[in-house]
């Protein structure tokens, strides 16, 4: 039975992993397509609830903007959590965290895009190539949404 500093542990890495990792993400989502679509941060809200919503995300007003910024958090933390329980199995991942959580960033990118994307009411096959996306996506994901991840997992937790 784990202790309960262990599970004390456990929730501040993946709580302050997802946390930044969220963060981070829409952060550079909102400054990249704000820069090059003139897009405000609920209309980027929206694009992500429209995972679930479709189309009609974009007619929801405030509430499907708060939908999207939930969700996008929660996606955030579930990739905390696969990243956590990983690395209870996979050593690399808390001995080498700058390299694992960059291998994880685009992991994720990847797994996103070419799986979460395409099954979700979105329906987008491939990836987008616009600039924008290629900023928000392999190139950042990497520094912005691995990297925090793991040296959250590293620093709170103990193989």
């Amino acid at each position: 039975m784990p202790s309960s500093s262990t599970s004390s542990s456990a929730f501040l890495a993946i709580f302050w992993g997802g946390f930044a990792c969220g963060v981070f993400d829409i952060t550079q989502a909102c400054i990249a397509w704000g820069i090059q679509n003139h897009l405000p941060p609920p209309r980027i809200f929206q694009s992500v609830a429209s995972g679930v919503l479709g189309p009609r995300s974009f007619q929801g007003g405030a509430k499907s903007a708060v939908l999207g910024l939930f969700l996008h958090f929660l996606i955030a933390f579930i990739w905390a959590v696969i990243y956590y329980v990983a690395s209870r199995q996979i050593a690399f991942l808390t001995e080498r965290p700058v390299i694992a959580g960059l291998l994880y960033g685009e992991f994720v990118w990847v797994m996103m895009n070419c799986v979460v994307v395409p099954l979700s009411a979105i329906h987008r096959w491939p990836p987008r190539t616009d600039p924008a996306s290629i900023i928000t996506g392999p190139i950042l994901h990497t520094v912005l949404v691995g990297l925090p991840i793991s040296l959250a997992v590293s620093r709170w937790t103990s193989k």
